[in-house]
């Protein structure tokens, strides 16, 4: 199953993809400073372009669990999503992916311009990997 990941900002959206199996994942694009109509209708195009088959949004949920402003807009985000997209869209517990992210792109060896161009697609690329390992755990 093709699946495609969102990380929300609130400028830039990043983006990333799996393969057919669900076994990989690699970013794709990250939407930046897009109006909310343009940036679903850009999803929407990576998705029928990518095939994917399921899109998984990152909810930045509070560490205690609560959904606060930002876990909000993330949830209205996918309600509109919904309407405009094919495919089944889901939710995604994304805490501390963007800490998790910097890490990984330092370990690359990603300089601070680098990182700060492609954090967002690295963040989607773990919410992504978080969503793929859950849905081997239920099975």
């Amino acid at each position: 199953m093709r699946v495609l990941a969102i990380d929300l900002g609130t400028k830039n959206i990043g983006t990333a993809i799996s393969d057919g199996l669900g076994m990989t994942v690699r970013p794709v694009e990250t939407i930046r400073g897009a109006s909310t109509g343009a940036a679903i209708e850009r999803l929407k195009s990576l998705v029928d372009d990518l095939e994917a088959e399921n899109v998984v949004v990152g909810v930045p949920l509070r560490m205690d669990g609560t959904i606060g402003d930002a876990a909000r807009r993330a949830l209205k985000f996918i309600d509109r999503l919904r309407e405009r997209l094919n495919v089944p869209v889901v939710a995604q517990d994304e805490r501390l992916t963007s800490y998790e992210a910097e890490q990984t792109m330092i370990e690359r060896g990603l300089n601070a311009k680098q990182r700060r161009a492609r954090s967002d697609e690295f963040a989607a690329m773990i919410i992504l990997r978080d969503y793929l390992s859950s849905l081997k755990i239920e099975e």
